[in-house]
């Protein structure tokens, strides 16, 4: 046996390795808030176009260090849920409901993904100069339900249900990888921009915990495996081992897990990058101040060789791998190493994000004054920019 695998089979481990790093690094970038993101090139400046749009004010859900504790437990509980009821049910009917689930979820993870791509390429100019709506329901909080979304968003939502319908009509024997894929993406993208660390302790915490996790559940019993090879659901990325993209000869798969939760501490490395510019540029009196990104480019480098080594022990030994076993010290050393060659552990270690978000939410705050011209709540309002709640009014 030569060193190096096929042509076909080294094919499909770099198709793997590709999308994960692509997934993590734009949704990395999709957790920057507008006023953060305009930064990324050069210094910051003060300005009045300020970006209030679907995709950087959405809500989002902040992991702490007790959520991360539990997150192995509740991992496991669902896990072995899951084997169980395919045990007694079988994996059809189980891949069915969970795939009805998951066609639904994905239909609006891919309207947002695709916009989001779509105002990348658009550039914020452009994408600004559309006509923003604003939909709140009658006498409930906009903190409970408040949808942003501009012109585009609307044309692409139609489109966003074709591969979802594509994949609950076609039987799965029939279906191809790559709707799986494209659904699987989405979800990926969507939890990585919705789903944030509040710290690097917990992104500690979390990696470490799932460390064990995983090591257990793949190496000691069939539970992890018998559950990713037995549902036909999007909750994998899949690549033919084959140039003609069937699957007759076999298929590479990495579970979404294994790049959500690498994912989220990555993404919480450039938030930090970015938070370190923002007080430089600061402490320059607005000087212009290139942005590095000494975090995120240490995190994306430590997952890539995280996930060739496993990819090298899983071909090596012909066995599954905790991806984790690999992605989780990765992840964790090049943090440590990077913030200690900086000379900024204590620093690093006493960031929270959260607290940057509530500064930058008050400050935003701070700025307005209501007035008595707003519309009402529960209403759609055509104008660009405006708000429904009664707060504000941009025009």
């Amino acid at each position: 046996m030569g060193l190096l695998p096929p042509p076909e089979i080294l094919a499909a481990y770099g198709g793997l390795l590709t999308l994960a790093i692509v997934s993590i690094y734009a949704g990395s970038y999709a957790t920057l808030p507008a006023e953060v993101s305009r930064l990324r090139s050069y210094a910051l400046k003060e300005r009045g176009d300020e970006d209030e749009d679907e995709v950087d004010n959405e809500p989002t859900e902040r992991i702490s260090s007790g959520d991360a504790y539990l997150f192995p437990f509740l991992g496991a509980a669902v896990l072995l849920s899951l084997y169980y009821i395919m045990k007694f049910l079988g994996p059809e009917w189980l891949s069915l409901l969970i795939g009805w689930y998951f066609a639904l979820t994905g239909t609006l993870s891919v309207w947002r993904t695709s916009t989001s791509l779509l105002k990348r390429v658009m550039g914020r100019a452009t994408w600004n100069s559309f006509r923003q709506w604003n939909l709140k329901m009658p006498y409930v909080s906009a903190d409970a339900f408040s949808l942003r979304f501009r012109t585009p968003s609307l044309i692409m939502l139609p489109m966003s249900v074709v591969p979802s319908a594509m994949y609950i009509l076609i039987p799965g024997e029939k279906r191809s990888m790559l709707l799986g894929n494209i659904l699987a993406l989405s979800l990926t993208h969507t939890a990585l921009a919705l789903l944030k660390l509040d710290s690097f302790a917990t992104g500690v915490v979390l990696l470490s915990g799932l460390f064990f996790y995983d090591i257990w559940f793949v190496f000691y019993t069939e539970v992890m495996v018998s559950v990713a090879t037995g549902l036909d659901v999007p909750i994998k990325l899949v690549w033919p081992k084959s140039f003609t993209f069937t699957s007759s000869s076999g298929s590479a798969m990495l579970g979404l897990g294994d790049i959500v939760i690498p994912g989220a501490f990555i993404s919480l490395c450039l938030r930090y990058d970015f938070a370190r510019a923002v007080a430089r540029i600061r402490a320059s009196d607005g000087k212009p101040i290139a942005v590095t990104t000494p975090y995120f480019t240490a995190g994306m480098t430590g997952y890539t060789i995280g996930l060739l080594t496993t990819i090298f022990v899983m071909h090596t030994f012909r066995a599954a791998q905790p991806a984790l076993l690999y992605l989780s010290p990765a992840c964790i050393i090049s943090f440590f190493a990077t913030a200690w060659a900086l000379g900024e552990l204590k620093q690093a270690l006493a960031y929270d994000d959260g607290e940057e978000d509530e500064k930058r939410r008050l400050e935003k705050d701070a700025q307005v004054e209501p007035t008595s011209e707003d519309p009402p709540v529960g209403t759609v309002d055509e104008r660009t920019s405006a708000t429904t709640d009664g707060l504000r009014k941009r025009t």
